[in-house]
């Protein structure tokens, strides 16, 4: 997400490698990240560092708004547009992974997936996900898609989800169980709160300093998240272990998840994020997160 902001294409590189060395697949991104820097950055980096063929390349429409006829939303104009724009900045012949970020109400749904058909029918796209669709858009997009689509297939959904934020669990997660499609959480660190590195004030080199940031990653810094993390670090000294792997260990293996979406600024910070690979909490410990994150939940019935 940070690409081409905060993280230069240097180190988007040594990010890049160290994941593919360490058997790292799915690359996320955005036509909207950086305004289209982030995909520039990636589509040179599977021209000169790392082979496309080495990645399953996913990126996102919807979002993006520029001015003209097709500046934005999930209409078939604006969609077949954003994905023509996507392809060109990522320098390849298609996209493995290709996500509506967002609901748009201004568009009829059967329009938006007769889009989405179209770009996989055209070879452009290989499989659709949704990303920050409610429960009931969710139901409703995957229900219509049974009728609508020949030859896309919708497979996935983001939405933010970790200790700190659990309301994807009362709807999203149960329709996308019922549909058989795979959770991909996005923010699964708590927006960097989970870390730990908040506790004692904002780290000059973190988010919550960035000036476009810090109100994104303030949403968590509240008194019920500093139990929250608390209890992660916790946790994490008893197991020799870091509140990063122990943050990310408990996501993994909630229903549904298919892998947490991490975004580093960093190399360091990335291997810190996939150590949590090595890391399985003891049922007694995922127990006592569960208890504490749950503790005065906000309501999202």
């Amino acid at each position: 997400m940070t690409w081409g902001k905060d993280t230069d294409a240097e180190e988007a590189a040594a990010q890049l490698v160290s994941f593919v060395d360490a058997g790292g697949t799915l690359v996320d991104t955005a036509d909207v990240y950086s305004d289209g820097e982030s995909e520039r950055i990636l589509g040179g980096l599977l021209q000169e560092v790392v082979p496309r063929e080495d990645i399953v390349l996913a990126s996102k429409a919807v979002a993006r708004r520029h001015n003209g006829p097709f500046g934005g939303g999930a209409s078939r104009g604006a969609l077949l547009h954003a994905l023509d724009e996507s392809l060109s900045r990522l320098r390849v012949d298609h996209i493995d992974l290709w996500q509506l970020h967002a609901w748009d109400p201004q568009t009829p749904i059967d329009e938006t997936l007769d889009a989405v058909e179209t770009a996989v029918s055209s070879g452009k796209v290989r499989y659709i996900g949704l990303s920050n669709y409610a429960g009931w858009q969710l139901g409703t997009t995957l229900g219509l898609a049974t009728g609508l689509l020949r030859h896309a297939r919708i497979v996935s959904t983001q939405h933010e989800y970790s200790l700190l934020e659990r309301g994807a669990e009362d709807h999203v997660v149960p329709a996308a169980e019922y549909h058989g499609i795979g959770l991909l959480p996005w923010a699964p660190l708590g927006r960097g709160v989970l870390t730990g590195k908040y506790r004692r004030g904002t780290p000059s080199d973190s988010r919550g300093a960035s000036v476009h940031l810090a109100g994104y990653v303030d949403q968590h810094r509240t008194d019920r998240a500093a139990r929250i993390v608390q209890a992660v670090v916790t946790a994490a000294d008893g197991l020799s272990s870091s509140p990063v792997a122990v943050a990310l260990a408990w996501l993994r293996e909630r229903p549904g998840v298919i892998a947490p979406v991490v975004g580093a600024r960093d190399a360091a910070q990335l291997t810190g994020s996939l150590a949590s690979e090595q890391l399985e909490l003891p049922a007694e410990i995922r127990a006592a997160l569960d208890d504490v994150s749950l503790h005065d939940r906000p309501d999202h019935n």
